[in-house]
């Protein structure tokens, strides 16, 4: 990785905190600059815009979970197995990481005239949206997943995963969020798994 390549990731996953923190229209380019001990003259060079920075973000942090989730694709088990990795790394993530998950929900959800030209729809999180897909059509094809319509299954499956993150956010869960993975797991492929006719 070149020192440009380095120094824009280390602008990104900075950006991410505070805008994930303080919200999008609260962090300013040289609140950014002055965290990256830069001057805001040189900040400029690596992103032209707020907007600009703001859509790379989005692209960033869903490359990220996007990986993390073809990591899984890639492994040689069943869909069971292989939502419980999912909810747990996703999880994780959340305890480790938050600002990837704060962010898609404070600012990306929150924000959408930001994020208008160049990212309409699921455009600039299609790395992640992709690798839920392949999931998905995986455990169809092998016969483990019902096959349905895929924003009812990815809601299901995302939404519980959000509801939790968010709770646990609130502090209103009464453990750990990691404590929760293996019935989450569970709950989520009951729902999506074949049913058995009776």
């Amino acid at each position: 990785m070149d020192k440009k390549t380095k120094k824009t990731e280390l602008i990104l996953e900075t950006s991410l905190l505070l805008f994930s923190q303080k919200g999008f229209y609260a962090t300013t380019m040289p609140d950014i600059a002055k965290k990256m001990n830069m001057s805001v003259g040189n900040f400029y060079n690596y992103f032209s815009s707020k907007e600009s920075l703001a859509q790379e973000l989005i692209r960033y942090s869903s490359d990220k979970v996007g990986a993390m989730i073809r990591s899984v694709n890639e492994e040689d088990c069943d869909s069971k197995e292989k939502i419980e990795k999912i909810v747990s790394l996703y999880f994780k993530l959340a305890v480790e990481k938050p600002q990837y998950l704060d962010y898609f929900l404070r600012v990306y959800l929150a924000n959408k005239e930001i994020f208008k030209d160049g990212c309409e729809g699921m455009v600039c999180v299609a790395s992640f949206v992709t690798e839920m897909m392949i999931f998905f059509e995986d455990g169809v094809r092998k016969g483990e997943l019902r096959d349905q319509n895929f924003f009812s299954a990815f809601g299901l499956f995302m939404g519980y995963l959000g509801g939790f993150v968010f709770l646990n956010g609130e502090n209103i869960l009464d453990n750990n969020l990691e404590s929760f993975s293996k019935d989450v797991a569970f709950n989520i492929y009951q729902a999506l798994k074949v049913h058995e006719a009776s």
